[in-house]
């Protein structure tokens, strides 16, 4: 499933077809959370700004913000995740927050691979 995948720093993954952009949260950000026990993404129609929040997790850790990676429209939420928040937890690169049709695709060139990422996880981890 990785495969095309951008990640960002902030730990969301992110798949394009097209003009829209399709976002989740990392397996790497899953894993340090822990049990996740909720999860909402942002309502459709919301203008997002790199960095600007698409969704909201809650583990039985801490609570976290997911940040876009791109800006542009979010066209899609996905309210499957806030019936099923652990299901993030079991496929977090099948359940994604949000599809926003980007703004301007050339601030995916801002984004890791997967290498650039494990190796970006792994340095955070030291």
């Amino acid at each position: 499933m990785d495969q095309g995948l951008k990640f960002s720093k902030t730990h969301e993954w992110v798949k394009v077809e097209g003009n829209i952009a399709t976002i989740g949260l990392t397996d790497f950000a899953q894993h340090e959370l822990g049990d996740i026990v909720y999860a909402e993404p942002e309502p459709e129609g919301t203008v997002v700004e790199i960095e600007g929040i698409i969704g909201t997790v809650e583990s039985v850790k801490a609570a976290s913000d997911l940040y876009s990676p791109v800006s542009g429209e979010i066209v899609e939420a996905n309210h499957d995740i806030e019936d099923e928040p652990e299901m993030i937890n079991k496929k977090p690169l099948e359940f994604w927050f949000v599809k926003i049709e980007m703004a301007d695709p050339s601030e995916l060139d801002a984004l890791l691979d997967k290498d650039a990422y494990d190796a970006f996880c792994k340095e955070e981890q030291a």
